[in-house]
């Protein structure tokens, strides 16, 4: 089981890093292990959420998500991403920017970082919504009871999410254009395009999210009759087969997928500029980190560990809110990844901490009652 889901993610980590040796030596080598960890560090909240998402998809998209899904994270968010921001930002084609990564590295990790500021508002305000929708909706489970009661009443306030989004985004924008105009004014225009990204976050979590949980509904009613014309064949003596047409369905949940992902690797590609500037190199180990996220998503919906785990997702979201408010901060400030991919991973250490307790007090809890019952049974014999 473990070789069949990860057999892909082992290949492609053998063959980045022997890339690596023959491109740069065993300092590259070096340097693409420590970059496919610490994607792996900071998205390990990405794989479980996605998870959570993909367990609702037809084998065929799953799949799907772990092939073209794969291209799309590795060449399109870690390879084509950071050479679109310089492209924008410096007003120049992408075949220029490919050149300046290639030759000049200083001055296109230099317009990466003066990209930042755009890319953080984008992406914390995107993660900021899934976290509140989590939050305020009232679910059955809930993990942290003192707090997750109180807020999922409040939850019952249409667009409370939108508005409390809004609201972080107007502080962070005001608060980078005071600290900005305190400086001398130099990214003082920037205030604006950091408001500008942070709505664009807004409205594309909006439309995906909508149209995904839209379909999604449509599914499952899609699923029920499914089900119903299975059930009269069987009883007519002609048995169908039980597949699931997605359709539009899951082309919309597979491109929310994307988008969450896209939205989480903002800070592992920044983060890569702390420890090489090389796009090459930076491509290599974000790639193989990207394979593990992806695999491990399709390994933990395989093993059913979200249904034998309760609160490993509702860690994975706190995760996220943790994550969502540290890029909104360095927009202004500077935070560093080790801080960012430990968060995470001490809020999915606690959940799945707390899954493992609960389940020992069920498991006690039946225990008990078998041989209370047992007890009485004797009795009464």
């Amino acid at each position: 089981m473990v070789l069949k889901t990860f057999g892909w993610s082992f290949a492609v980590t053998a063959l980045g890093l022997v890339a690596a040796v023959f491109y740069g030596g065993w300092t590259a080598f070096g340097i693409v292990a420590i970059l496919s960890i610490l994607e792996i560090s900071l998205s390990f909240d990405n794989a479980v959420v996605n998870a959570g998402i993909l367990k609702k998809m037809s084998a065929f998209w799953q799949k799907i998500f772990l092939t073209v899904g794969i291209l799309i994270a590795v060449f399109g968010m870690r390879l084509v991403f950071p050479v679109v921001i310089v492209a924008v930002s410096a007003s120049m084609g992408p075949i220029e920017a490919v050149d300046l990564a290639l030759t000049d590295k200083d001055r296109y990790q230099q317009l990466v970082t003066d990209a930042h500021p755009s890319i953080a508002a984008f992406g914390g305000m995107f993660l900021l919504m899934i976290f509140l929708d989590f939050l305020f909706e009232d679910r059955d489970i809930k993990w942290l009871g003192w707090l997750e009661r109180p807020l999922a009443k409040l939850g019952k306030v249409d667009m409370l999410s939108v508005c409390i989004a809004l609201i972080v985004l107007l502080i962070s924008s005001m608060t980078f254009a005071t600290h900005a105009h305190q400086h001398g004014g130099t990214h003082a225009d920037k205030a604006e395009t950091v408001l500008i990204s942070g709505i664009a976050g807004l409205i594309t979590y909006m439309i995906v999210g909508g149209l995904s949980g839209f379909f999604e509904d449509r599914l499952e009613e899609q699923e029920e009759r499914e089900h119903e014309a299975e059930e009269e064949a069987e009883r007519a003596g002609k048995p169908r087969s039980a597949v699931v047409l997605a359709g539009k369905a899951a082309f919309f949940m597979f491109l929310y997928l994307e988008v969450l992902d896209a939205s989480f690797s903002f800070d592992g590609v920044i983060g890569a500029f702390a420890i090489t500037n090389d796009i090459v190199l930076m491509a290599l180990g974000l790639g193989i980190g990207a394979m593990y996220v992806r695999s491990l998503t399709v390994y933990l919906v395989r093993q059913g560990t979200l249904d034998d785990y309760v609160y490993l997702e509702h860690g994975a979201h706190y995760a996220i809110g943790a994550l969502s408010v540290i890029l909104l901060v360095t927009i202004q400030y500077q935070i560093n990844e080790i801080i960012t991919g430990l968060v995470g991973v001490v809020l999915i250490g606690w959940s799945f901490w707390s899954s493992v307790r609960r389940n020992k007090a069920l498991a006690a809890a039946e225990g008990t009652a078998d041989s209370d019952e047992k007890t009485e049974v004797s009795s009464g014999v």
